[in-house]
Parts: C-alpha cells; sequence; structure tokens
C-alpha cells in the first residue's frame, strides 16, 4: 500500500517519460523523494542554516533562491540572532511555495529573534538582490541553464554586503570518466538502498536529462573566483553531492 507522501512517480513503467517539472505532485511527494535521493541532505540543511547565522548581519536580507518546500529557510530562521533582519524565500514553482509558506507559518519551534519571511513566487533569475548577508542556492543553480549562470551569480555578487556568504550546494560532474563512471553508479546504488527500484532510477534519470545540468567541481570554484569572491570554499561533500560557501 502507498504510503502518504511517498514518492512512486516512477514506479509504474512510463509510455513517455516527459521533463522533470517541480509541479503539484512532485511538490505531494518531495520531502520523501529528497531525502532518499540526495545522500547527505539533512546536513546540508542543518549546516546551511549553522553557517548562516555565523556570517548573518545585523538589518540585512538573507535569500533562500529556489527554497522549494523551505527546509533551508526553516534552517536560517531557527538558528539566526542577528536583530532587524529579513529572510527571503524564493521560487518559481506555485505549488512548492505554497507548501513553503504553510511550512513556515506553521513551525512551533523557538526562534532566538523574531524574523519576518517574505514569500515570493518568481523566476530567481530576475530578482533583485539586495543588501545581502546570505545567500543560499541549495541544488538550484543545476536547473539554471548553463550559459546564463555565470550573469546570475554576478548579480547575487553585486547584491551582497561585504563579508556576506554565498552557500552553493550541487550535483557534481566529473571530467574523468572512471570518476564520473564511479559516483553514478554509487549515487544509483544509494537510491536503490532506500527503496527505489532500478526502473525508477532509470525513468527517474530520464526525466532529469537536460534539465539538471551538472557541472564540474573546478567550474565552480573558477566562476566563483572569476566573479570575485575572496574565499571559495568546498565544506561539504557526500558521493556526487558538494556544497561550497563563498565569502565576498
Amino acid at each position: 500500500m502507498k504510503k502518504p507522501g511517498s514518492d512512486q512517480l516512477y514506479a509504474a513503467p512510463l509510455d513517455e517519460i516527459v521533463s522533470f517539472r517541480f509541479d503539484e505532485t512532485v511538490a505531494d511527494v518531495f520531502p520523501d523523494m529528497i531525502n532518499r535521493s540526495v545522500p547527505g541532505y539533512s546536513t546540508l540543511i542543518n549546516v546551511a542554516g549553522i553557517l548562516s547565522s555565523q556570517y548573518a548581519q545585523p538589518a540585512s536580507r538573507l535569500y533562500d533562491l529556489g527554497c522549494s518546500l523551505g527546509a533551508v529557510t526553516l534552517s536560517m530562521r531557527r538558528r539566526l540572532t542577528q536583530p532587524d533582519c529579513q529572510l527571503i524565500a524564493i521560487d518559481n514553482s506555485a505549488a512548492m511555495l505554497s507548501r513553503c509558506r504553510q511550512y513556515v507559518n506553521a513551525d512551533t519551534v523557538d526562534v532566538p529573534v523574531d524574523v519576518p519571511v517574505e514569500f515570493s513566487c518568481a523566476d530567481i533569475q530576475h530578482v533583485s538582490i539586495e543588501h545581502a548577508s546570505v545567500v543560499v542556492l541549495n541544488l538550484t543553480l543545476q536547473f539554471i541553464a548553463p550559459s546564463r549562470r555565470m550573469a546570475m551569480i554576478e548579480r547575487i555578487y553585486a547584491g551582497m554586503l561585504p563579508g556576506g556568504v554565498l552557500l552553493l550546494a550541487e550535483k557534481l560532474a566529473f571530467s574523468d570518466e572512471t570518476e564520473a563512471a564511479f559516483f553514478t553508479e554509487m549515487h544509483h546504488a544509494f537510491k536503490r538502498s532506500n527503496g527505489y527500484s532500478a526502473l525508477e532510477v532509470s525513468q527517474k534519470r530520464a526525466a532529469l536529462d537536460n534539465v539538471l545540468v551538472p557541472e564540474t567541481r573546478e567550474q565552480h570554484e573558477a566562476r566563483l573566483r572569476d566573479i570575485g569572491f575572496n574565499e571559495v570554499r568546498q565544506w561539504f561533500q557526500c558521493l556526487n553531492f558538494v556544497s561550497f560557501m563563498a565569502v565576498k
């Protein structure tokens, strides 16, 4: 019997596999999907909140770009201690953002300071970043066309305060074929260990083809340094998923 909220979107053979979209059906099962698909996801979320609390500046803005259901937004909100800050959660999926708003508004965890959260349904490629001490792109940049990534990070950089931090979590590509094959197989094994069948893994991969376009570690680090970030550091890796922090 299917459990409520369990991801079985690709469990049955599909006559046609359409490109992956963050629509209502994905929003319904997203927590189960992301935890079973991304190794180390809970650590990514928890440490994003910890790092945010360290780099947040008083009277500044903290952005969660591509916020999905608000896991990072909540992690930041629960740990923020600086006064007069504002959290801004942005996603271009109305279905995802609606649930994000519900989860954040229903959160009953005591917080150190009262932080207002603004929700915006918008394309993060076109939003204005202003007076930001923290910007998070958690598994988001990989869904932006590669030719547009430099311009987007440049706009983020321009809207950040000196000493502000960009937290960038991504799925990695590998230039070495042997290394790429190893991490692909290990990622698939991780999914199978979490109950996905070989059919589900295959159909999901096909749905994400040309939708999620990963880059190498070297490409990410070079872009961040070329834009002008003073400190670029990879703080996390679990299989083929990594997170960088870049300080302006």
